[in-house]
């Protein structure tokens, strides 16, 4: 008889390729979306089903959530920018020239042997093997912590860690440079309802994020996926209204988007002044110096990937810069 989990994994399978060709050949933009985060979230259950709760807990907050939010924002300035904002239509792919056959071809071929390579690689790739199971559980107990994915992204890799910090940093600053000069869309009326459910929740998130957090020194959790949850509160706070931001706070938010990359390099400057390689934490102090750095980078993911979503930089209007 068949196992029941065989066959549904084979149905998620089915359903995450399938959602996946179908986001990128439907024309309706919304309604690509709509499927881009349906796939997100299958795309977590699969990593769940794979023991990757990690990975899955990112999948869901970044990958699903913020970056959902993102697109939906994208699409209402779009439809602000082409003036269907107030319209039933719904936005859909116009390209402005056909694309020429040759390139349509090569684009095809280029893909298929991609695609190829992935195949002659995962055939050839050994059944079994020893990984690095064996070398990370022997170095655990100079890590600082209990759980091996944040002892590697906080220790054994943390150079990876770091880069990817800085990356999001990089991606603030290109967004506020880049949208000085673009119009904004007005933001929605949500309504009594919405400000009343974004009252309700806010608390429980930021429990949920600081657990996570906390948590990811021993499970899974960490500095990623309780940020990505705390931004959601920013989100909130921003859709509703609730928090509006304003030319006075930008120092503030500067000093929370360079907070982890500089905390970050600050250990690993400071470790190795003390006569070891960087990020070579001392075992006495490896705990303490990774709740540190998680912590603060933690408030920089959730400020930056809050102001990714607000998009333009909060400036003075041009009358209160006269008064003024």
């Amino acid at each position: 008889m068949t196992d029941p989990v065989i066959i549904f994994d084979l149905l998620l399978a089915a359903a995450v390729v399938a959602l996946a060709v179908a986001s990128l050949s439907v024309r309706d933009l919304f309604v690509a979306i709509v499927l881009f985060i349906t796939f997100g979230l299958l795309s977590a259950l699969s990593w769940v089903r794979l023991a990757a709760p990690d990975v899955a807990l990112a999948e869901a907050a970044i990958g699903t959530g913020v970056t959902g939010a993102l697109l939906l924002k994208t699409l209402r300035h779009l439809r602000y920018v082409s003036g269907t904002l107030d319209r039933a239509e719904a936005l859909s792919v116009t390209p402005a020239a056909p694309v020429p056959a040759p390139v349509i071809w090569a684009n095809a071929a280029f893909c298929g042997l991609v695609t190829l390579g992935l195949a002659v690689a995962f055939l050839g790739a050994p059944r079994s093997g020893p990984g690095f199971d064996a070398l990370v559980a022997e170095a655990m107990p100079a890590s600082g912590v209990d759980h091996p994915v944040t002892a590697v992204l906080l220790n054994f890799r943390a150079y990876d860690t770091l880069m990817e910090v800085v990356v999001l940093l990089a991606a603030v600053i290109a967004v506020w440079q880049i949208e000085r000069g673009l119009s904004d869309a007005p933001a929605p009326v949500l309504g009594a309802v919405w400000e009343g459910f974004a009252r309700l929740t806010l608390p429980a998130i930021v429990v949920v994020g600081t657990y996570l957090l906390w948590k990811g020194a021993e499970a899974p959790g960490g500095a990623f996926q309780g940020g990505a949850v705390l931004a959601a509160v920013g989100l909130l706070l921003l859709l509703s209204r609730l928090y509006v931001p304003q030319p006075s706070h930008r120092g503030v938010a500067r000093w929370a988007f360079v907070l982890g990359t500089g905390a970050f390099a600050g250990v690993a400057l400071l470790v190795a002044g003390g006569g070891r390689v960087a990020f070579e934490y001392p075992p006495e102090h490896a705990k303490t110096l990774i709740l540190l750095i998680e912590g603060l980078v933690t408030i920089s993911i959730a400020v930056t990937l809050a102001a990714l979503f607000h998009g333009r930089e909060p400036v003075a209007l041009r009358s209160d810069r006269g008064r003024a």
